[in-house]
């Protein structure tokens, strides 16, 4: 037997309805006449037939006229009737899916909701743990920034040309295949740049630590020129004695400029003597560390006191003719370990004129 569906069982259900109030109004009327009004009713009788919409098989049914105009009545009163009960059926159908519908469509807004939500708070952390990251980059380029700027003046740089306080001049024909930077991308690029400022650093200091040392190196190394002009008037070595004219041995070198002239230290240290010794006259010799010493002597006036910490290239004294000298002038000795050795090596004349 065919499964019907709930439709073509609906239309059986009609079609027995109908069926059987036809039946039974073809009934009464059939009863309630006389038997010459039967024959007469038959000769103008109609034919109903009845066909199933689903399966089955169709019904023949034979009316009057009496029976068609009763048929008739009763239809105007069960035919509204019918359409009511499908009409109430029909909205019931539609209803049903509508609201379950309109549910489903409340919950995902919901759920969309939500997920929205949790998207923006995990976007706010997010921007919240970027925007630390990035203030610490600041905070480590302002610092390479000024040690940059340091080590610049440190090294003797041009500073307008190494200016760390402006962006560095840079440039390049507009690309025509530049696009959009993908979040990932942009994540890559800030991992390396965080890089480059962590090996940056060290590096920087790395090397500032090694100007300092030379820095340090040069400012007690003795180096220039003791006095503002001057010429070498006797030399290092094997001479005659100025007074006596026998042969003696000169243990520095002499710079006669005129009397007056300031006489700077030739390298930083602390003053070890100031003060009048013998032969030198007036004389203040310098302690510059690494067992290396210069003395100054034959000064007019001494500017230092012993134990004093000078830089290169302070004026420390005067010159003069005090002591064994013939005329004015400085006798500059260089000593290491506490010998002397020719101090020649460290004078340059060029530097004598920067002072």
């Amino acid at each position: 037997m065919p499964k019907l569906t709930r439709q073509q069982f609906r239309s059986c259900a009609l079609f027995r309805l109908s069926e059987s109030l036809l039946r039974r109004v073809a009934g009464t009327m059939g009863n309630g006449s006389s038997k010459p009004d039967q024959q007469k009713h038959q000769k103008a009788a109609m034919n109903i037939i009845l066909v199933p919409t689903g399966i089955g098989k169709g019904r023949n049914i034979s009316l009057g006229r009496n029976q068609a105009l009763a048929l008739a009545v009763s239809l105007l009163v069960i035919l509204p009737v019918l359409i009511g009960i499908a009409a109430f059926h029909v909205d019931a159908l539609l209803a049903g899916p509508t609201d379950g519908y309109a549910a489903r469509q409340a919950r995902e807004l919901v759920v969309q909701k939500r997920e929205i939500a949790d998207a923006r708070r995990n976007a706010e952390v997010h921007l919240n743990a970027l925007a630390q990251r990035l203030g610490l980059m600041q905070a480590q380029i302002t610092r390479l920034d000024a040690l940059g700027s340091r080590l610049t003046s440190m090294a003797g740089l041009d500073k307008r040309e190494f200016n760390f306080s402006q962006e560095p001049p840079i440039g390049g024909p507009e690309s025509d295949t530049a696009s959009s930077v993908s979040v990932p991308d942009f994540m890559q690029t800030l991992d390396n740049l965080e890089k480059q400022i962590d090996n940056g650093g060290p590096r920087l200091r790395a090397l500032e630590s090694l100007l300092m040392d030379r820095q340090l190196q040069a400012e007690v190394s003795p180096a220039g020129w003791p006095t503002r002009g001057g010429w070498i008037s006797s030399g290092f070595g094997p001479r005659l004695d100025p007074f006596t004219g026998r042969p003696e041995f000169h243990e520095g070198v002499d710079i006669a400029a005129p009397m007056g002239t300031p006489i700077y230290a030739m390298a930083a240290g602390i003053v070890s003597f100031a003060g009048v010794d013998g032969g030198y006259g007036k004389m203040v010799q310098i302690n510059d560390g690494d067992g290396l010493s210069t003395r100054y002597g034959h000064t007019s006036k001494i500017l230092v006191k012993v134990g004093e910490r000078v830089k290169k290239g302070q004026e420390i004294a005067r010159v003069g003719s005090t002591g064994y000298s013939t005329g004015p002038h400085v006798h500059f000795e260089v000593l290491v370990h506490g010998h002397e050795i020719n101090p020649l090596p460290y004078l340059h004349t060029a530097s004598a004129s920067s002072s």
